[in-house]
């Protein structure tokens, strides 16, 4: 006779927007309970995260550390759809944050690889520690410029920001069931960090 465990459910918070000036901001965050993440470290949720980008995609995107930072590189290839300069690690009283500031790569628009970041961070809450996962003034080759047109948002909005959400998503669920050996039933709740055009 099969027993069904049911699975905890949590809720994961998201938000993603194009600004004003057509960058993204993407934010996604998870709170786990403390007794999870007593022992979790900046560097394993950098590391954590590079892994399951490999696996995610099945190996097709292999984030490769370099001299000049962390390179994601197509398949077997040299080719960088993202460069990211040297991980900036930041410690205060509860909290903690590595960010990956953008620096090139043929996913970003000509011009704008001197912005964007890409932050994971710890904090304690009070209901235990929030993960954040945080992309802003991304500016995406798909996008074009500070001025898209409908189509092309429509076609970013189906393609790279729809598999960064869900990557994003599937990376808190893990971290989840890494930390305390449970899976989870993800919910997605809306929230409204700041204001912008939904994608």
């Amino acid at each position: 006779m099969m027993v069904h465990v049911r699975k905890d459910e949590k809720e994961v918070a998201c938000q993603q927007i194009l600004l004003q000036d057509s960058s993204v901001y993407s934010i996604q965050w998870l709170v786990i309970p403390d007794r999870y993440a007593a022992g979790l470290t900046a560097i394993y949720l950098l590391d954590r995260y590079l892994t399951h980008v490999r696996e995610y995609t099945l190996a097709l995107i292999r984030p490769v550390k370099v001299e000049g930072g962390i390179e994601f590189r197509l398949f077997t290839t040299a080719l960088s759809i993202l460069s990211f300069s040297p991980p900036e690690f930041h410690f205060s009283e509860g909290s903690f944050a590595v960010d990956l500031c953008i620096s090139g790569g043929v996913l970003v628009q000509a011009g704008e690889c001197d912005r964007g970041r890409f932050s994971l961070m710890a904090e304690q809450v009070a209901d235990g520690t929030r993960i954040t996962l945080q992309l802003s003034d991304y500016c995406p080759i798909l996008l074009g410029s500070s001025k898209p047109s409908p189509l092309r948002k429509l076609l970013y909005r189906l393609t790279q920001a729809y598999i960064h959400k869900i990557a994003t998503v599937k990376y808190l669920a893990l971290l989840y069931r890494d930390l305390s050996g449970k899976d989870i039933c993800v919910r997605l709740k809306k929230v409204t960090v700041r204001e912008g055009e939904e994608t």
